[in-house]
């Protein structure tokens, strides 16, 4: 959870233990979050399915560098900011922003309105499926889904970058239901409701950890 929650490297993670009496090595850290990781995404996946609303999607894409080579990360997020789905690609084109649609709406439905940049590839993709009417292109409107990948982008400067596509594609899944789990947008409670929402997601994940 520290390693995935917060922005921190595995040997970051390993001192924070050994303050508290737990004396383990960084990469006994590496194989938790590689062997445990993807299981606790799957059930918090399992767990939140079907809660999230098809109102409106928010679509956006970031490249990422990886061994020199430039590749894109593109991220659906809803009008929550509940992320659904990450998808990583060699191109940024219709192609796989025809790929990346396919792949969101088969998990979690059709929304009525879908966010993007002015990007022609959505268009395109959006006119091979039939839902260019569901386009919304509009100045700022898309920031929502620009925001989610602030959290990322820290992670990805602690871990001073990923080694292969499969490793982001793994990490980012991983990251994007974590984050579901403990983002409670702060900012729209009171004080009392997020301590109570906080120890209630805190409380949930130690169950799944059992």
């Amino acid at each position: 959870m520290y390693y995935v929650k917060y922005p921190l490297s595995f040997r970051q993670v390993e001192d924070i233990l050994s303050e508290r009496g737990i004396d383990i090595s960084h990469e006994t850290i590496r194989f938790w979050v590689h062997r445990f990781g993807p299981k606790f995404a799957s059930n918090i996946r399992k767990k939140r399915a079907g809660q999230h609303s098809n109102w409106q999607w928010y679509l956006d894409e970031v490249f990422v560098k990886i061994n020199g080579e430039r590749y894109y990360l593109w991220r659906a997020v809803d009008h929550e900011g509940e992320v659904l789905e990450c998808f990583v690609a060699k191109r940024r084109n219709k192609r796989s922003a025809l790929k990346f649609l396919m792949k969101t709406m088969r998990k979690h439905g059709l929304p009525h309105v879908i966010t993007t940049d002015k990007f022609p590839s959505y268009r395109a993709a959006f006119k091979a499926i039939g839902v260019e009417d569901r386009q919304l292109c509009r100045g700022r409107s898309n920031n929502r889904c620009k925001n989610s990948h602030l959290p990322f982008r820290r992670q990805e400067r602690a871990m001073q970058r990923f080694k292969s596509p499969a490793m982001l594609q793994k990490f980012t899944s991983v990251h994007a239901q974590i984050y579901n789990h403990f983002n409670h947008e702060r900012h729209l409670e009171n004080r009392q409701s997020y301590k109570q929402k906080r120890a209630t997601a805190l409380a949930e994940w130690f169950q799944l950890c059992a």
